[in-house]
């Protein structure tokens, strides 16, 4: 006879333990799958996520323009010596001074004008000024007819409106024709106020609205003594006590009915005795 199923709950034993096992399979994958830990990175993938996050700060840190330093007393970029360089010669250009070189005599004039197209040569125009003959004009009578002629004030000598540095110094000593600076003990001196005042105005060209001073030139001295060739004192012989070289007059001093008189005459109107 066949024996009942035993259906009595025994508290020690597994309730499971008797289920198949395609019961318990999805329950447990379920658990595994939740639990599961992510998968292990490998060495390798780990260098080379180390690789590129130590890059990334060092591109941002190139992207970012360099601090410059302040320069120092002791060195200085390029660009401040272009500049102080600019500065100093400026300088140097701004000191200009009047000289006066002894050149060759009766060439004071093509000298003068070599020197000035050697300057433009050396490009150093900016260390230089005027470059004159010193000169004055004369009037002189020649046939009762005014003729204005230019005199050299000191044949032999030119004087130039420079600066003085190596460059200008070379430059001047090296042009032919041209001696030396006037001075002492080699060093150039430049001219003194009065003098440039009265060198410099005569030669230069009267600007507009100054009234030109000609001098007249006149072949008599003080104390000559002349005879008077033309006007009412005709043929009256005297000493020459004044000389106006600016108007051309001279004052003689003759005897008048036994008293010496000054008189006034143009200079041409008298000759030497």
């Amino acid at each position: 006879m066949a024996s009942s199923p035993d259906n009595s709950f025994d508290p020690q034993k597994d309730p499971e333990a008797d289920a198949p096992e395609d019961a318990t399979a999805p329950s447990e994958e379920a658990a595994t799958q939740e639990a599961a830990p992510e998968e292990p990175v490998s060495a390798e993938a780990e260098d080379a996520a180390a690789e590129v996050a130590s890059e990334e700060p060092a591109a941002e840190e190139a992207a970012e323009p360099a601090p410059v330093r302040a320069a120092s007393g002791k060195k200085r970029g390029p660009i401040e010596e272009i500049i102080e360089d600019e500065e100093e010669a400026a300088t140097d250009a701004a000191n200009k001074e009047w000289y006066i070189l002894k050149v060759q005599s009766n060439r004071e004039k093509s000298i003068s004008s070599n020197l000035i197209r050697r300057v433009k040569m050396a490009g150093l125009e900016d260390y230089f000024g005027e470059i004159l003959v010193p000169t004055e004009d004369l009037v002189e009578y020649k046939n009762g007819k005014k003729k204005v002629t230019k005199q050299k004030l000191y044949p032999g000598y030119i004087v130039v409106h420079m600066a003085i540095n190596d460059e200008t110094w070379f430059l001047v000593r090296e042009t032919g024709g041209i001696g030396d600076f006037t001075g002492a003990a080699g060093k150039p001196v430049p001219m003194l106020p009065h003098e440039v005042d009265r060198i410099v105005k005569k030669t230069r060209k009267p600007e507009e609205g100054e009234q030109e001073e000609v001098k007249t030139n006149i072949r008599f001295k003080i104390g000559d003594h002349v005879r008077i060739t033309e006007g009412t004192f005709e043929n009256f012989e005297g000493d020459v006590e004044v000389i106006d070289n600016t108007n051309g007059r001279v004052t003689v001093m003759i005897n008048i009915f036994g008293r010496t008189t000054p008189v006034e005459m143009e200079h041409w109107q008298m000759e030497p005795v």
